[in-house]
C-alpha cells in the first residue's frame, strides 16, 4: 500500500498548489520576501514607524461553509473568511499586513478547493493584505468526501499612539453603525435549522427577501470595512472607538470598544432591521431577544466618535456607499448595552 490508498493523493496537492499560484501572487505587497511554497511566508515590516505593535487575530467561517457544500458554490465563503479576521484587526485600528490560512478536507477537489482560495485572494485584496501562505490538509475520514472546512490567521500594525484600547472612548461619545451585508458568518447554524425543520428549500424566493432565494441571501460574505475606516483615520475623522459586531450580536461586542465604568445607551428606532432578520424572526418563530444575542441586525461595525464628529462621520461613510446612522452613546456604567430590548 501506499499513501494514496489510504485516500491522500500528494500529486494532486502539488498540482493545486500550482493552480493557486497566480491568486496568491495577486495579492502580494511590497512587503513580500519570497513566493509561495516555503516552510514559512516572509514579510517585511513597512517603514515609517516609531513604535510599530503587532495585532493578530484568527477566525473559521463556522457552519455556514455547510451551506456553501449544499448548494456546491464555493466562491464567497473565503472572503468570509479574510472579513472575520481582518475587521476584529481594525477594530484596534490596525492596517492588516497578511494572512494564512489552513484548509482542511477529505478529498483533495482542485476546482471547488481553487473557488475557496479565489474568495480568500478576494477577500485579502479587500483588505489590503497579502495572502502570505497557507496550508491544506487532506484528511481522508475525518471528512467526507465534498466536505472541507478553513480557518484564518492575520496580522496588522498600527502605531502605539494610534492604537485604540478603551482609554480614548468618553462618556457623550456616540455610537455610529456601519451596515452589514446581511448576517455575515454568525447565526447560520440557528438558519440552517429553521431551513431544514420548517421545510424550507434554498431555491425558495420568499417574499421578504425581494427575489433573493434563502440561498443567496444567506451566502451573501461578510463586509469588510478596512480599507475606508483606515482612510477616515488619515483623513483627520476623530474616532475614540470600534466593535466588530459578530457572534453574539450587539450585546456582547459592542461593550468590548468600552473603557472602565462605561456603557452604550441605544436607541432601538434608530436603524431598521434588514428583511433577511425578520424573516429568521417569522420563519423560525425566534423571539427578540435571542435575535439580538444570535445576529447583527444589519449592523457589521460600530464607531465611537465625539458629537461634534457625528455629522461628518456619516456622510463620510455614505459616500463609500456603507449605510451608516447613529444609534446611541456613551454613558456612565458597567459595560452594558442599556435600552436594547427595553
Amino acid at each position: 500500500m501506499d499513501y494514496r490508498d489510504a485516500g491522500v493523493d500528494v500529486e494532486a496537492g502539488r498540482a493545486f498548489v500550482d493552480q493557486i499560484r497566480n491568486l496568491v501572487h495577486s495579492t502580494f505587497r511590497k512587503e513580500v520576501l519570497g513566493g509561495l511554497g516555503g516552510f514559512g511566508g516572509c514579510f517585511q515590516l513597512p517603514g515609517g514607524y516609531q513604535e510599530p505593535v503587532l495585532v493578530s487575530g484568527t477566525d473559521g467561517v463556522g457552519t455556514k461553509l455547510k451551506i456553501a457544500q449544499v448548494l456546491n458554490r464555493h466562491d464567497t465563503v473565503g472572503i468570509d473568511l479574510v472579513a472575520m479576521c481582518v475587521n476584529d484587526v481594525l477594530t484596534s485600528g490596525a492596517e492588516p499586513l497578511f494572512f494564512l490560512d489552513y484548509l482542511a478536507t477529505g478529498k483533495l477537489e482542485k476546482e471547488q478547493l481553487t473557488e475557496v482560495v479565489a474568495g480568500i485572494a478576494s477577500g485579502c485584496k479587500q483588505a489590503g493584505c497579502a495572502l502570505l501562505g497557507g496550508e491544506t490538509a487532506e484528511m481522508p475520514g475525518f471528512y467526507q468526501v465534498g466536505e472541507y472546512d478553513l480557518a484564518g490567521f492575520c496580522v496588522g500594525i498600527v502605531e502605539k499612539s494610534q492604537m485604540l484600547d478603551g482609554s480614548q472612548v468618553k462618556v457623550g461619545d456616540v455610537a455610529i453603525a456601519l451596515a452589514s451585508a446581511g448576517v455575515h458568518s454568525n447565526g447560520l447554524s440557528l438558519v440552517r435549522k429553521i431551513v431544514s425543520e420548517r421545510g424550507f428549500a434554498w431555491d425558495q424566493r420568499p417574499e421578504l427577501l425581494g427575489g433573493q432565494t434563502i440561498a443567496e441571501a444567506f451566502l451573501t460574505p461578510t463586509r469588510i470595512y478596512v480599507k475606508p475606516l483606515l482612510a477616515a483615520r488619515k483623513a483627520g475623522l476623530e474616532i475614540h472607538g470600534m466593535a466588530h459586531i459578530t457572534g453574539g450580536g450587539l450585546p456582547e461586542n459592542l461593550p468590548r470598544c468600552l473603557g472602565t465604568n462605561q456603557a452604550i445607551k441605544i436607541n432601538l428606532n434608530s436603524w431598521q432591521i434588514p428583511p433577511v432578520f425578520q424573516w429568521i424572526a417569522q420563519a423560525g418563530n425566534v423571539n427578540p431577544e435571542a435575535m439580538y444575542n444570535t445576529f447583527n441586525m444589519g449592523i457589521g461595525f460600530v464607531l465611537l466618535v465625539p458629537p461634534a464628529q457625528v455629522e461628518q462621520t456619516i456622510n463620510y461613510f455614505q459616500a463609500e456607499e456603507i449605510p451608516a446612522f447613529a444609534i446611541g452613546e456613551v454613558i456612565t456604567g458597567d459595560n452594558s448595552l442599556v435600552g436594547l430590548l427595553s
